[in-house]
């Protein structure tokens, strides 16, 4: 008999080489002023377990959560949630792992956000697909650029165009 599915049993995962040290790219997910850099208008971050972490991807609506596991430069945990009901996904109420890994001269970041409710994995599958290559760019030293995601109507129409809102 098959285990009764959880409502919040989505899973997204994500791979993105960087060229950088693990050190160098755990601070760009632990330093507000280089979160912003690649993902965020603003960012409030308090690395360790039980601290804050607050990012506004977009200027449109802010993640709620708290870090989890702080283990530099390997592995950074914190819980991810939505201070809007907008997105079905309350605050601190998913999780999201990512653990450094050094490849020679790069660094292989793994990304796994877990307890997605089944109607939000869309959207934040298309939201890491859209973050984690500037992540890749910022922390290599190069300028990702103004997040094109800040105007609102071409993050909505990004948004539907990957299925995560309907038309």
């Amino acid at each position: 008999m098959a285990a009764e599915q959880s409502k919040t049993d989505g899973l997204v995962e994500h791979e993105v080489r960087v060229a950088a040290t693990p050190d160098r790219v755990f601070d760009y997910f632990t330093d507000p002023a280089k979160m912003v850099q690649w993902m965020g208008t603003v960012a409030t971050l308090d690395p360790r377990p039980g601290g804050v972490c607050r990012i506004n991807p977009s200027g449109h609506a802010a993640m709620l959560g708290e870090f989890v596991e702080v283990d530099r430069p390997r592995r950074v945990v914190f819980t991810w949630g939505w201070e809007t009901t907008l997105f079905k996904t309350p605050p601190q109420s998913t999780l999201v792992e990512v653990s450094l890994t050094r490849d020679g001269q790069e660094t292989v970041v793994r990304l796994a956000h877990r307890r997605l409710r089944p109607e939000a994995v869309a959207l934040h599958r298309a939201g890491w697909q859209h973050y984690l290559p500037r992540l890749a760019l910022a922390a290599s030293g190069d300028n990702p650029g103004r997040d094109p995601w800040r105007d609102p109507f071409l993050n909505i129409q990004q948004l539907r165009d990957a299925g995560a809102l309907p038309e």
